[in-house]
């Protein structure tokens, strides 16, 4: 039987590049492609594949946030980010979200399906290049509480900081997340409250720089 994969990726040109040459492999067989974080859970939700390879980098919710999402959903999905950025706090929280690999773009095709049955074998895949970095990392915050946005905020005013980050409306955040304006208005002041920060473009700068969006 052949591996169940969705892919997810913004940009529709990788996508294309990506599918075939999973297709191509005797084994693998791509069910599902999104192009941002919301239809790729629509999507894990109604195909429940075995395999979800995806970008860091997504519009809407950001690639992190979708992993640990699917985790939440079901922990046997295996998850591999797939990504350009090879900075420690991307690795780290993806890793911490549920996912099983971080493999950089950058290390070709040939690299992710070479990790696929380590994957599913349940190891944790690491690009070579980020893999030291990430044993270095873990022991500087065994001896330091690191605070980021990821351990300062709740996962709701994360993906509120995104879509503001991202230039969505209040009125387009509220209808995102299925809440009234007033609760969008009542976590955005809790968000900078909490990182005592004073304005949208001040917002947009602390997001980019924690890794929930990017200027792609």
């Amino acid at each position: 039987m052949k591996l169940r994969i969705v892919i997810a990726d913004d940009h529709k040109l990788f996508r294309d590049g990506l599918r075939p040459l999973l297709e191509q492999q005797r084994d693998f067989s791509v069910v599902g492609e999104a192009a941002d974080g919301r239809e790729l859970l629509r999507l894990v939700e109604t195909l429940r594949p075995e395999l979800v390879v995806l970008d860091v980098s997504m519009p809407g919710l950001n690639g992190i946030e979708a992993a640990r999402h699917i985790h939440e959903l079901d922990p046997a999905i295996r998850i591999a980010m797939l990504s350009m950025h090879a900075d420690r706090r991307y690795v780290l929280e993806s890793l911490k979200a549920g996912a099983a690999a971080y493999l950089l773009k950058d290390d070709g095709f040939a690299e992710l399906v070479r990790a696929i049955p380590r994957i599913m074998a349940g190891q944790v895949v690491l690009a070579a290049s980020v893999s030291d970095r990430v044993v270095q990392e873990y022991v500087a915050l065994a001896r330091r509480d690191e605070s980021s946005a990821f351990s300062a905020l709740s996962p709701r005013e994360r993906e509120v900081l995104q879509l503001i980050a991202e230039g969505r409306s209040t009125k387009e955040i509220a209808a995102a997340q299925a809440v009234s304006v007033k609760t969008v208005e009542t976590r955005r002041k809790q968000i900078m409250d909490k990182l005592d920060l004073h304005s949208v473009a001040e917002l947009t700068k602390y997001a980019i720089r924690e890794g929930l969006t990017s200027l792609d």
